[in-house]
Protein backbone atom coordinates (compact mmCIF):
# COMPACT_ATOMS: atom_id res chain seq x y z
CA UNK A 1 0.00 0.00 0.00
CA UNK A 2 2.73 2.46 1.06
CA UNK A 3 4.87 1.73 -2.00
CA UNK A 4 1.84 2.14 -4.29
CA UNK A 5 1.02 5.51 -2.75
CA UNK A 6 4.61 6.71 -3.14
CA UNK A 7 4.88 5.42 -6.74
CA UNK A 8 1.90 7.53 -7.86
CA UNK A 9 3.44 10.81 -6.59
CA UNK A 10 4.87 13.30 -9.11
CA UNK A 11 6.45 16.44 -7.65
CA UNK A 12 7.91 18.96 -10.07
CA UNK A 13 8.76 22.63 -10.44
CA UNK A 14 7.95 24.82 -13.44
CA UNK A 15 10.78 27.23 -14.21
CA UNK A 16 10.99 29.88 -16.89
CA UNK A 17 11.92 33.42 -17.78
CA UNK A 18 8.99 35.74 -16.85
CA UNK A 19 7.92 36.23 -20.49
CA UNK A 20 7.92 32.57 -21.55
CA UNK A 21 4.26 31.97 -20.68
CA UNK A 22 4.82 29.83 -17.57
CA UNK A 23 1.64 31.16 -15.96
CA UNK A 24 -0.54 30.01 -18.87
CA UNK A 25 1.03 26.55 -18.73
CA UNK A 26 0.40 26.25 -14.97
CA UNK A 27 -3.23 27.29 -15.44
CA UNK A 28 -3.81 24.70 -18.17
CA UNK A 29 -2.19 21.91 -16.15
CA UNK A 30 -4.55 22.75 -13.29
CA UNK A 31 -7.47 22.75 -15.72
CA UNK A 32 -6.65 19.15 -16.70
CA UNK A 33 -6.47 18.33 -13.00
CA UNK A 34 -10.08 19.55 -12.69
CA UNK A 35 -8.96 22.19 -10.21
CA UNK A 36 -10.19 25.33 -11.92
CA UNK A 37 -13.09 25.99 -14.19
CA UNK A 38 -11.53 29.08 -15.71
CA UNK A 39 -8.17 28.60 -17.40
CA UNK A 40 -7.12 31.72 -19.24
CA UNK A 41 -10.53 32.40 -20.72
CA UNK A 42 -12.82 29.43 -20.85
CA UNK A 43 -15.89 31.34 -19.68
CA UNK A 44 -15.16 34.81 -20.98
CA UNK A 45 -13.48 36.23 -24.04
CA UNK A 46 -10.78 37.95 -22.04
CA UNK A 47 -7.89 36.24 -20.38
CA UNK A 48 -8.00 36.37 -16.63
CA UNK A 49 -5.49 39.03 -15.62
CA UNK A 50 -3.85 36.90 -12.93
CA UNK A 51 -2.97 33.28 -12.48
CA UNK A 52 -4.41 30.98 -9.85
CA UNK A 53 -0.89 30.56 -8.54
CA UNK A 54 -0.31 34.32 -8.12
CA UNK A 55 -2.27 34.99 -4.94
CA UNK A 56 -0.54 38.08 -3.48
CA UNK A 57 -1.98 41.50 -4.34
CA UNK A 58 1.38 42.69 -5.63
CA UNK A 59 1.54 39.67 -7.97
CA UNK A 60 -1.91 40.49 -9.33
CA UNK A 61 -1.04 44.17 -9.83
CA UNK A 62 2.28 43.59 -11.56
CA UNK A 63 1.49 40.31 -13.32
CA UNK A 64 4.61 38.62 -11.94
CA UNK A 65 5.25 35.79 -9.50
CA UNK A 66 7.28 36.93 -6.49
CA UNK A 67 7.00 33.74 -4.46
CA UNK A 68 6.77 30.02 -5.15
CA UNK A 69 3.20 28.68 -5.12
CA UNK A 70 2.44 25.10 -4.20
CA UNK A 71 -0.49 23.31 -5.86
CA UNK A 72 -1.61 19.71 -5.90
CA UNK A 73 -4.23 17.78 -7.85
CA UNK A 74 -5.09 14.26 -9.02
CA UNK A 75 -4.70 13.29 -12.68
CA UNK A 76 -5.71 9.77 -13.75
CA UNK A 77 -4.02 7.53 -11.16
CA UNK A 78 -1.38 10.08 -10.23
CA UNK A 79 -1.08 12.66 -7.47
CA UNK A 80 0.62 15.76 -8.91
CA UNK A 81 2.41 18.42 -6.83
CA UNK A 82 3.31 21.54 -8.87
CA UNK A 83 5.65 24.19 -7.52
CA UNK A 84 5.25 27.32 -9.64
CA UNK A 85 8.45 29.31 -9.14
CA UNK A 86 9.05 33.06 -9.55
CA UNK A 87 10.37 33.78 -13.02
CA UNK A 88 11.94 37.11 -12.11
CA UNK A 89 15.70 36.90 -11.54
CA UNK A 90 15.47 39.01 -8.35
CA UNK A 91 13.73 36.04 -6.75
CA UNK A 92 16.09 33.34 -8.02
CA UNK A 93 17.02 32.31 -4.48
CA UNK A 94 13.44 31.21 -3.79
CA UNK A 95 13.61 29.12 -6.97
CA UNK A 96 16.97 27.54 -6.00
CA UNK A 97 15.47 26.42 -2.69
CA UNK A 98 12.37 25.07 -4.41
CA UNK A 99 14.51 22.93 -6.72
CA UNK A 100 15.77 21.05 -3.63
CA UNK A 101 12.21 19.87 -2.93
CA UNK A 102 11.24 18.49 -6.36
CA UNK A 103 11.96 15.26 -8.22
CA UNK A 104 11.78 16.72 -11.74
CA UNK A 105 11.47 20.03 -13.60
CA UNK A 106 9.56 21.41 -16.58
CA UNK A 107 11.40 24.30 -18.28
CA UNK A 108 9.24 26.66 -20.35
CA UNK A 109 11.03 28.35 -23.28
CA UNK A 110 9.61 31.09 -25.52
CA UNK A 111 9.61 29.86 -29.16
CA UNK A 112 10.70 33.28 -30.44
CA UNK A 113 13.23 34.28 -27.76
CA UNK A 114 14.81 30.91 -27.06
CA UNK A 115 16.88 30.34 -23.91
CA UNK A 116 17.29 33.35 -21.61
CA UNK A 117 19.88 34.03 -18.91
CA UNK A 118 17.66 33.15 -15.96
CA UNK A 119 16.80 29.75 -17.47
CA UNK A 120 20.48 29.01 -17.99
CA UNK A 121 21.30 29.67 -14.32
CA UNK A 122 18.44 27.49 -13.08
CA UNK A 123 19.51 24.69 -15.41
CA UNK A 124 22.91 24.73 -13.69
CA UNK A 125 21.16 23.99 -10.39
CA UNK A 126 19.25 21.10 -12.05
CA UNK A 127 22.54 19.75 -13.43
CA UNK A 128 24.22 19.90 -10.00
CA UNK A 129 21.43 17.69 -8.61
CA UNK A 130 20.94 15.53 -11.77
CA UNK A 131 17.27 16.54 -11.78
CA UNK A 132 15.34 15.16 -14.80
CA UNK A 133 14.19 17.96 -17.12
CA UNK A 134 11.40 18.24 -19.72
CA UNK A 135 11.35 21.28 -22.03
CA UNK A 136 8.13 22.87 -23.30
CA UNK A 137 8.63 25.31 -26.20
CA UNK A 138 5.72 27.73 -25.85
CA UNK A 139 3.98 30.33 -28.06
CA UNK A 140 4.24 28.39 -31.32
CA UNK A 141 1.06 30.18 -32.48
CA UNK A 142 3.29 33.27 -32.81
CA UNK A 143 6.26 33.65 -35.12
CA UNK A 144 9.01 31.44 -33.67
CA UNK A 145 12.57 30.41 -34.47
CA UNK A 146 13.15 27.41 -36.74
CA UNK A 147 12.58 24.32 -34.52
CA UNK A 148 15.93 22.76 -35.48
CA UNK A 149 17.71 26.01 -34.54
CA UNK A 150 15.81 25.97 -31.23
CA UNK A 151 16.95 22.42 -30.50
CA UNK A 152 20.58 23.39 -31.24
CA UNK A 153 20.23 26.38 -28.91
CA UNK A 154 18.73 24.24 -26.13
CA UNK A 155 21.61 21.74 -26.38
CA UNK A 156 24.25 24.44 -26.43
CA UNK A 157 22.85 26.80 -23.78
CA UNK A 158 21.47 24.21 -21.34
CA UNK A 159 24.32 21.71 -21.90
CA UNK A 160 22.01 18.70 -22.22
CA UNK A 161 21.07 16.27 -25.00
CA UNK A 162 17.55 16.81 -26.34
CA UNK A 163 15.01 14.63 -28.12
CA UNK A 164 11.78 16.11 -29.57
CA UNK A 165 8.68 14.06 -28.66
CA UNK A 166 6.31 16.37 -30.53
CA UNK A 167 7.11 18.36 -33.68
CA UNK A 168 5.50 21.65 -34.83
CA UNK A 169 4.02 22.15 -38.29
CA UNK A 170 4.99 25.77 -39.06
CA UNK A 171 4.51 28.62 -36.53
CA UNK A 172 2.71 31.97 -36.22
CA UNK A 173 -0.38 32.47 -38.44
CA UNK A 174 0.65 29.39 -40.49
CA UNK A 175 0.73 27.12 -37.39
CA UNK A 176 -1.17 23.93 -38.24
CA UNK A 177 -0.50 21.88 -35.12
CA UNK A 178 2.01 19.32 -33.87
CA UNK A 179 2.78 15.74 -34.72
CA UNK A 180 3.05 13.67 -31.53
CA UNK A 181 6.10 11.46 -32.16
CA UNK A 182 5.62 9.71 -28.79
CA UNK A 183 2.05 8.60 -29.56
CA UNK A 184 2.32 8.81 -33.39
CA UNK A 185 -0.76 11.02 -33.65
CA UNK A 186 -1.42 14.31 -35.39
CA UNK A 187 -2.84 17.15 -33.29
CA UNK A 188 -4.46 19.83 -35.43
CA UNK A 189 -4.45 23.37 -34.06
CA UNK A 190 -7.72 25.24 -33.65
CA UNK A 191 -6.99 28.76 -32.37
CA UNK A 192 -9.57 28.71 -29.57
CA UNK A 193 -9.09 29.05 -25.85
CA UNK A 194 -12.35 27.20 -25.20
CA UNK A 195 -11.58 23.88 -26.89
CA UNK A 196 -9.05 21.19 -26.12
CA UNK A 197 -7.85 20.11 -29.56
CA UNK A 198 -8.88 16.72 -30.95
CA UNK A 199 -6.18 14.18 -31.79
CA UNK A 200 -6.23 12.44 -35.18
CA UNK A 201 -4.55 9.08 -35.69
CA UNK A 202 -2.70 9.43 -38.98
CA UNK A 203 -0.28 7.16 -40.78
CA UNK A 204 2.21 9.80 -41.94
CA UNK A 205 3.22 7.68 -44.94
CA UNK A 206 -0.28 7.76 -46.47
CA UNK A 207 -2.30 10.43 -48.28
CA UNK A 208 -4.35 10.81 -45.12
CA UNK A 209 -1.70 13.28 -43.88
CA UNK A 210 -1.88 15.30 -47.12
CA UNK A 211 -5.67 15.57 -46.72
CA UNK A 212 -5.28 17.08 -43.26
CA UNK A 213 -2.45 19.59 -43.78
CA UNK A 214 -1.90 19.80 -47.55
CA UNK A 215 0.77 18.08 -49.68
CA UNK A 216 3.64 20.64 -49.34
CA UNK A 217 3.48 20.64 -45.52
CA UNK A 218 3.01 16.86 -45.44
CA UNK A 219 6.19 16.38 -47.52
CA UNK A 220 8.09 18.80 -45.29
CA UNK A 221 6.89 17.04 -42.11
CA UNK A 222 7.94 13.61 -43.42
CA UNK A 223 11.44 14.80 -44.28
CA UNK A 224 11.83 16.59 -40.93
CA UNK A 225 10.74 13.50 -38.97
CA UNK A 226 13.24 11.44 -40.97
CA UNK A 227 15.96 13.97 -40.10
CA UNK A 228 15.00 13.83 -36.39
CA UNK A 229 15.37 10.03 -36.36
CA UNK A 230 18.74 10.36 -38.06
CA UNK A 231 20.18 13.16 -35.90
CA UNK A 232 18.71 12.68 -32.42
CA UNK A 233 19.09 9.56 -30.26
CA UNK A 234 16.08 7.33 -29.61
CA UNK A 235 14.21 8.53 -26.53
CA UNK A 236 15.51 6.55 -23.57
CA UNK A 237 13.66 6.94 -20.24
CA UNK A 238 16.76 5.97 -18.21
CA UNK A 239 18.82 8.77 -19.79
CA UNK A 240 16.01 11.21 -18.97
CA UNK A 241 15.84 10.01 -15.33
CA UNK A 242 19.62 10.45 -14.98
CA UNK A 243 19.25 14.07 -16.12
CA UNK A 244 21.25 13.44 -19.32
CA UNK A 245 18.45 13.74 -21.91
CA UNK A 246 15.62 16.28 -22.09
CA UNK A 247 12.45 15.44 -24.05
CA UNK A 248 11.12 18.51 -25.91
CA UNK A 249 7.44 19.37 -26.53
CA UNK A 250 6.03 22.19 -28.66
CA UNK A 251 2.71 23.99 -28.20
CA UNK A 252 0.77 27.07 -27.19
CA UNK A 253 -0.20 27.05 -23.51
CA UNK A 254 -2.49 30.07 -23.83
CA UNK A 255 -4.54 28.25 -26.47
CA UNK A 256 -4.47 25.02 -24.46
CA UNK A 257 -2.52 23.34 -27.23
CA UNK A 258 0.16 20.70 -26.64
CA UNK A 259 -0.32 20.83 -22.85
CA UNK A 260 -2.23 17.56 -22.46
CA UNK A 261 0.40 15.71 -24.53
CA UNK A 262 3.05 17.10 -22.19
CA UNK A 263 1.09 16.07 -19.08
CA UNK A 264 0.25 12.57 -20.39
CA UNK A 265 3.87 11.85 -21.23
CA UNK A 266 5.13 13.52 -18.04
CA UNK A 267 3.10 11.37 -15.61
CA UNK A 268 4.25 8.25 -17.46
CA UNK A 269 7.99 8.94 -17.57
CA UNK A 270 8.65 11.34 -14.68
CA UNK A 271 10.27 9.88 -11.57
CA UNK A 272 8.29 8.98 -8.48
CA UNK A 273 9.91 10.36 -5.27
CA UNK A 274 13.67 9.97 -5.29
CA UNK A 275 16.11 9.37 -2.40
CA UNK A 276 17.16 12.54 -0.54
CA UNK A 277 20.70 13.06 0.76
CA UNK A 278 20.96 14.04 4.42
CA UNK A 279 24.26 14.88 6.10
CA UNK A 280 24.15 11.60 8.01
CA UNK A 281 22.90 9.23 5.28
CA UNK A 282 20.73 8.85 2.18
CA UNK A 283 17.01 8.70 2.99
CA UNK A 284 14.93 6.34 0.82
CA UNK A 285 11.28 7.30 0.15
CA UNK A 286 10.05 3.75 0.92
CA UNK A 287 11.37 3.81 4.51
CA UNK A 288 8.48 3.28 6.95
CA UNK A 289 9.40 6.20 9.24
CA UNK A 290 8.48 9.78 8.38
CA UNK A 291 11.17 12.36 7.61
CA UNK A 292 10.77 15.77 6.00
CA UNK A 293 12.40 19.19 5.70
CA UNK A 294 11.12 22.77 5.49
CA UNK A 295 12.17 24.37 2.20
CA UNK A 296 9.95 27.45 2.25
CA UNK A 297 8.05 29.65 4.70
CA UNK A 298 5.24 31.97 3.62
CA UNK A 299 3.91 34.73 5.84
CA UNK A 300 0.30 35.97 5.64
CA UNK A 301 -1.04 33.39 3.25
CA UNK A 302 -4.35 34.30 4.91
CA UNK A 303 -4.20 38.05 5.71
CA UNK A 304 -7.14 37.76 8.13
CA UNK A 305 -5.17 35.54 10.48
CA UNK A 306 -1.59 36.81 10.06
CA UNK A 307 -0.63 33.17 9.76
CA UNK A 308 2.72 31.80 8.62
CA UNK A 309 2.94 28.46 6.87
CA UNK A 310 6.07 26.30 6.67
CA UNK A 311 6.14 24.13 3.54
CA UNK A 312 7.53 20.70 4.31
CA UNK A 313 8.66 18.17 1.71
CA UNK A 314 7.91 14.63 2.89
CA UNK A 315 11.10 12.66 2.13
CA UNK A 316 10.16 9.23 3.46
CA UNK A 317 7.34 7.27 5.04
CA UNK A 318 3.93 8.63 5.93
CA UNK A 319 3.03 11.86 7.72
CA UNK A 320 -0.02 11.53 9.98
CA UNK A 321 -2.00 14.39 11.49
CA UNK A 322 -1.72 14.80 15.30
CA UNK A 323 1.22 12.37 15.55
CA UNK A 324 4.24 13.53 17.61
CA UNK A 325 7.30 14.40 15.47
CA UNK A 326 10.76 15.56 16.50
CA UNK A 327 11.85 19.08 15.48
CA UNK A 328 15.56 18.27 15.19
CA UNK A 329 17.01 21.80 15.61
CA UNK A 330 14.96 22.55 18.76
CA UNK A 331 15.14 18.92 19.93
CA UNK A 332 11.49 19.02 20.95
CA UNK A 333 8.40 17.06 19.99
CA UNK A 334 5.60 18.75 18.08
CA UNK A 335 2.10 17.73 16.97
CA UNK A 336 0.25 19.26 14.02
CA UNK A 337 -3.54 19.36 14.29
CA UNK A 338 -4.15 21.17 11.00
CA UNK A 339 -1.59 20.26 8.32
CA UNK A 340 -2.75 21.50 4.93
CA UNK A 341 -2.35 20.87 1.22
CA UNK A 342 -2.59 23.79 -1.15
CA UNK A 343 -4.15 24.98 -4.30
CA UNK A 344 -2.26 28.34 -4.32
CA UNK A 345 -4.12 30.22 -1.57
CA UNK A 346 -6.98 27.74 -1.10
CA UNK A 347 -6.07 25.06 1.38
CA UNK A 348 -7.58 21.87 2.75
CA UNK A 349 -6.67 20.03 5.94
CA UNK A 350 -5.12 16.62 5.32
CA UNK A 351 -4.97 13.57 7.60
CA UNK A 352 -2.00 11.93 5.94
CA UNK A 353 0.70 12.59 3.36
CA UNK A 354 3.25 10.30 1.73
CA UNK A 355 6.83 10.67 0.50
CA UNK A 356 6.87 13.16 -2.39
CA UNK A 357 4.00 15.28 -1.04
CA UNK A 358 4.31 18.90 0.05
CA UNK A 359 2.39 19.84 3.20
CA UNK A 360 1.85 23.19 4.88
CA UNK A 361 2.46 23.28 8.64
CA UNK A 362 1.19 26.20 10.77
CA UNK A 363 4.21 28.18 11.96
CA UNK A 364 4.34 30.65 14.82
CA UNK A 365 8.06 31.28 14.55
CA UNK A 366 9.30 27.77 15.38
CA UNK A 367 10.55 26.94 11.87
CA UNK A 368 13.46 28.16 9.79
CA UNK A 369 14.25 27.19 6.21
CA UNK A 370 16.15 23.90 6.30
CA UNK A 371 14.58 22.56 9.54
CA UNK A 372 14.08 18.78 9.74
CA UNK A 373 11.16 16.78 11.18
CA UNK A 374 11.55 13.06 11.95
CA UNK A 375 10.10 10.28 14.09
CA UNK A 376 13.08 10.59 16.45
CA UNK A 377 16.18 10.15 14.27
CA UNK A 378 18.64 13.06 14.29
CA UNK A 379 18.89 13.95 10.59
CA UNK A 380 19.96 17.16 8.86
CA UNK A 381 19.02 17.69 5.22
CA UNK A 382 21.44 19.85 3.30
CA UNK A 383 21.36 22.03 0.21
CA UNK A 384 19.27 25.04 1.29
CA UNK A 385 21.78 27.88 1.19
CA UNK A 386 21.27 31.63 1.47
CA UNK A 387 23.46 33.48 -1.03
CA UNK A 388 25.45 36.60 -0.42
CA UNK A 389 23.22 39.62 -1.25
CA UNK A 390 24.25 42.11 -3.92
CA UNK A 391 22.22 45.18 -2.92
CA UNK A 392 21.98 46.76 0.52
CA UNK A 393 19.86 49.43 2.18
CA UNK A 394 19.25 50.64 5.70
CA UNK A 395 15.64 50.07 6.72
CA UNK A 396 14.12 52.82 8.87
CA UNK A 397 10.75 53.13 10.58
CA UNK A 398 8.62 55.77 8.82
CA UNK A 399 5.88 55.68 11.49
CA UNK A 400 7.14 55.52 15.12
CA UNK A 401 3.64 54.52 16.32
CA UNK A 402 3.95 51.25 14.40
CA UNK A 403 7.35 50.02 15.63
CA UNK A 404 5.97 46.72 16.93
CA UNK A 405 4.20 45.95 13.61
CA UNK A 406 7.32 46.85 11.62
CA UNK A 407 9.55 44.57 13.70
CA UNK A 408 7.10 41.68 13.44
CA UNK A 409 6.79 42.23 9.69
CA UNK A 410 10.56 42.29 9.16
CA UNK A 411 10.99 39.13 11.26
CA UNK A 412 8.32 37.18 9.37
CA UNK A 413 9.48 38.30 5.92
CA UNK A 414 13.09 37.40 6.77
CA UNK A 415 11.92 33.96 7.99
CA UNK A 416 10.41 33.56 4.54
CA UNK A 417 13.82 34.09 2.97
CA UNK A 418 12.61 37.11 0.95
CA UNK A 419 15.86 38.91 1.83
CA UNK A 420 18.50 38.90 4.55
CA UNK A 421 18.75 41.04 7.66
CA UNK A 422 22.05 42.20 9.17
CA UNK A 423 22.56 44.41 12.22
CA UNK A 424 25.54 46.74 11.92
CA UNK A 425 27.73 46.35 15.05
CA UNK A 426 29.05 49.91 14.72
CA UNK A 427 25.75 51.84 14.83
CA UNK A 428 23.14 49.15 15.61
CA UNK A 429 21.14 49.93 12.44
CA UNK A 430 19.27 47.25 10.51
CA UNK A 431 20.48 46.51 6.98
CA UNK A 432 18.43 44.56 4.42
CA UNK A 433 20.39 42.71 1.74
CA UNK A 434 18.74 41.50 -1.48
CA UNK A 435 19.63 40.09 -4.89
CA UNK A 436 17.67 42.76 -6.82
CA UNK A 437 15.88 46.09 -6.53
CA UNK A 438 12.42 44.56 -6.94
CA UNK A 439 12.75 42.78 -3.58
CA UNK A 440 12.95 46.16 -1.76
CA UNK A 441 9.71 47.24 -3.42
CA UNK A 442 8.01 43.96 -2.50
CA UNK A 443 9.16 44.23 1.14
CA UNK A 444 7.92 47.84 1.41
CA UNK A 445 4.59 46.94 -0.21
CA UNK A 446 4.02 43.89 1.97
CA UNK A 447 4.98 45.69 5.20
CA UNK A 448 2.42 48.38 4.42
CA UNK A 449 -0.38 46.10 3.18
CA UNK A 450 0.06 43.04 5.37
CA UNK A 451 1.45 44.52 8.61
CA UNK A 452 0.16 48.10 8.45
CA UNK A 453 3.72 49.37 8.96
CA UNK A 454 5.64 51.92 6.90
CA UNK A 455 9.34 51.86 6.20
CA UNK A 456 11.74 54.02 4.28
CA UNK A 457 15.02 53.04 2.68
CA UNK A 458 18.37 54.76 3.01
CA UNK A 459 21.04 54.02 0.41
CA UNK A 460 24.12 52.09 1.48
CA UNK A 461 27.04 51.45 -0.83
CA UNK A 462 28.45 47.98 -0.16
CA UNK A 463 30.07 45.44 -2.47
CA UNK A 464 29.34 42.12 -0.73
CA UNK A 465 28.39 40.54 2.55
CA UNK A 466 30.44 37.50 3.55
CA UNK A 467 30.22 35.26 6.55
CA UNK A 468 33.55 34.85 8.35
CA UNK A 469 34.94 32.16 10.64
CA UNK A 470 38.39 31.15 11.83
CA UNK A 471 40.17 28.49 13.89
CA UNK A 472 42.41 31.27 15.18
CA UNK A 473 40.34 33.31 17.72
CA UNK A 474 43.06 35.96 18.12
CA UNK A 475 43.21 36.67 14.36
CA UNK A 476 39.41 36.76 14.17
CA UNK A 477 39.30 39.27 17.04
CA UNK A 478 42.00 41.41 15.38
CA UNK A 479 40.05 41.40 12.13
CA UNK A 480 36.82 42.40 13.85
CA UNK A 481 38.57 45.28 15.64
CA UNK A 482 40.19 46.58 12.48
CA UNK A 483 36.97 46.31 10.45
CA UNK A 484 34.68 47.40 13.31
CA UNK A 485 32.68 49.81 11.13
CA UNK A 486 31.98 47.07 8.59
CA UNK A 487 31.07 44.22 10.93
CA UNK A 488 27.50 43.00 11.33
CA UNK A 489 25.61 40.05 12.77
CA UNK A 490 23.06 37.99 10.84
CA UNK A 491 19.84 36.69 12.42
CA UNK A 492 21.66 33.64 13.81
CA UNK A 493 24.27 35.82 15.50
CA UNK A 494 27.04 34.88 13.05
CA UNK A 495 29.76 37.36 12.11
CA UNK A 496 29.30 39.02 8.71
CA UNK A 497 31.85 41.28 7.03
CA UNK A 498 30.29 44.00 4.84
CA UNK A 499 32.97 44.76 2.27
CA UNK A 500 32.51 48.14 0.59
CA UNK A 501 34.55 47.24 -2.51
CA UNK A 502 36.09 44.27 -4.29
CA UNK A 503 39.57 45.66 -3.57
CA UNK A 504 38.91 45.89 0.19
CA UNK A 505 37.65 42.29 0.23
CA UNK A 506 40.69 41.07 -1.71
CA UNK A 507 43.09 42.85 0.65
CA UNK A 508 41.27 41.44 3.70
CA UNK A 509 41.62 37.92 2.29
CA UNK A 510 45.34 38.49 1.68
CA UNK A 511 46.05 40.09 5.08
CA UNK A 512 44.12 37.56 7.17
CA UNK A 513 45.16 34.16 5.86
CA UNK A 514 43.47 32.11 8.58
CA UNK A 515 40.01 33.60 8.19
CA UNK A 516 37.55 31.84 5.92
CA UNK A 517 35.26 34.11 3.88
CA UNK A 518 31.98 32.39 2.87
CA UNK A 519 29.60 33.69 0.21
CA UNK A 520 26.72 31.40 1.19
CA UNK A 521 25.40 30.97 4.71
CA UNK A 522 25.62 27.19 4.52
CA UNK A 523 29.09 26.18 5.68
Amino acid sequence: MANQEIARRRTFAIIAHPDAGKTSLTEKLLLFGGQIQVAGAVKSNKIKKTATSDWMDIEKQRGISVTTSVMEFDYHDYKINILDTPGHQDFAEDTYRTLTAVDSVIIVVDGAKGVETQTRKLMEVCRMRNTPVIIFVNKMDREAKDPFDLLDELEEELVINVRPLTWPIESGPRFKGVYNIYEQKLNLFQPSKQVVTEKVEVDIHTEDLDNHIGTPLAEKLRSELELIDGVYPEFNVDDYLKGELAPVFFGSALNNFGVQELLDCFVEIAPSPRPVQAEEREVQPEEPKFTGFVFKITANIDPNHRSCVAFCKVCSGKFTRNMPYLHVRHNKTMRFSSPTQFMAQRKTTVDEAWAGDIIGLPDNGTFKIGDTLTEGELLHFKGLPSFSPEMFKYIENADPMKTKQLNKGIDQLMDEGVAQLFVNQFNGRKIIGTVGQLQFEVIQYRLENEYNAKCRWEPLSLYKACWIESDDPAELEAFKKRKYQYMAKDRDGRDVFLADSGYVLQMAQMDFKHIKFHFTSEF
